[in-house]
């Protein structure tokens, strides 16, 4: 049975005007899994940030339960919530908002205060761009859960739930997060390990390259990064500089600065062991004495929050390099 949808209808589930306009024009639907998959479709890719954080604006915080449809769905949590767990939600929810700039969202519906309290915890220490992915996907299910009660009062009947399983469409932007460890000295019973992590916005290996011989950027270089796989805790011999042990992270080509695309996935923890960067030098300089140039380099334990930048400086005839920032 097909069920004419309106504006109206979708508002109640979304704060997103755009994912409402959306769903009436992907309408009619001929069932709820329908609907629901044209919803995650239209959420993850014609809804862009803007609209996302439009949606996220129209949830009061854990803990809010002045709305009626947020204290339904926060009932669980307003239950087994004792004075001090929502003074800390209180405080965490402040805190979130603080550093991300909305309010915390989790589908709430059947979850425990203790358990929101801990992933709020969990989530806070991440990077913006990721905790931005984790809120759009946590508002998807909201919206989901919602979209079912609405299609059961249209119809008259009552749709089991089901569990939601992550959009593909979203594994890049939520992709590794880090665990926060909290600090229980005396005093400070609110403080995380984020505030002493490295926070990155890069991959933690890049590089450029400088023509020396003009004093220009060199564009158009292509990059390879690599690991070394071989033999545990033996470095790689001269002998097996191409050796099949080196394994591929990512490739890129030069920009107009010089700059390579990234090379690697951004993440706050390195793994410790032997890298290579190689540069195709000889395509960009046909006439040049070098090949190609590989440079090798170790990432020790005790360093594997640090950023390493290994530019190339090169001349048809000479190269140098340097670790930079």
């Amino acid at each position: 049975m097909e069920i004419q949808w309106t504006l109206e209808d979708f508002l109640r589930c979304s704060g997103s005007t755009k994912l409402a306009g959306e769903m009436v024009a992907a309408g009619p639907f001929k069932d709820l899994d329908d609907a629901i998959r044209s919803a995650r479709d239209i959420w993850f890719n014609k809804i862009d940030v803007k609209g996302w954080l439009e949606a996220f604006t129209a949830h009061p915080e854990i803990g809010d339960t002045s709305k009626p449809i947020s204290k339904e769905e926060q009932s669980t949590a307003m239950a087994t919530a004792g004075d001090g767990t929502m003074q800390e939600l209180f405080v965490w929810n402040a805190r979130y908002k603080e550093k991300f700039g909305f309010v915390f969202l989790i589908c709430a519906s059947g979850k425990e205060s203790p358990v929101i309290l801990s992933e709020l915890k969990r989530r806070f220490p991440n990077r913006p761009i990721v905790e931005l992915g984790i809120a759009a996907e946590e508002e998807i299910k909201i919206f989901e859960l919602r979209l079912r009660k609405l299609f059961d009062s249209k119809l008259g009947t009552s749709s089991p739930l089901v569990a939601m399983v992550p959009s593909k469409n979203i594994e890049g932007v939520i992709g590794g997060h880090i665990m926060p460890v909290a600090d229980d000295s005396p005093g400070k019973p609110h403080e995380t390990a984020a505030a002493h992590l490295q926070q990155r916005s890069r991959p933690p290996i890049t590089t450029h390259v400088l023509d020396v011989a003009r004093g220009l950027p060199a564009s158009g270089v292509v990059v390879h990064l690599e690991i070394w796989k071989g033999t545990e805790n033996s470095p790689p011999l001269f002998a097996e500089r191409d050796s099949r042990s080196w394994v591929l992270l990512g490739s890129s080509i030069t920009n107009s600065d010089g700059r390579s695309g990234p090379l690697m996935a951004i993440t706050d923890y390195i793994d410790p062991g032997f890298y290579r960067v190689t540069f195709d030098s000889g395509r960009y300089n046909p006439a040049g004495f070098f090949p190609y140039v590989s440079i090798v380099f170790e990432v020790r334990e005790q360093q594997k929050s640090e950023h390493f930048h290994v530019p190339l400086l090169l001349s048809p005839f000479s190269f140098s390099t340097y670790r930079g920032s």
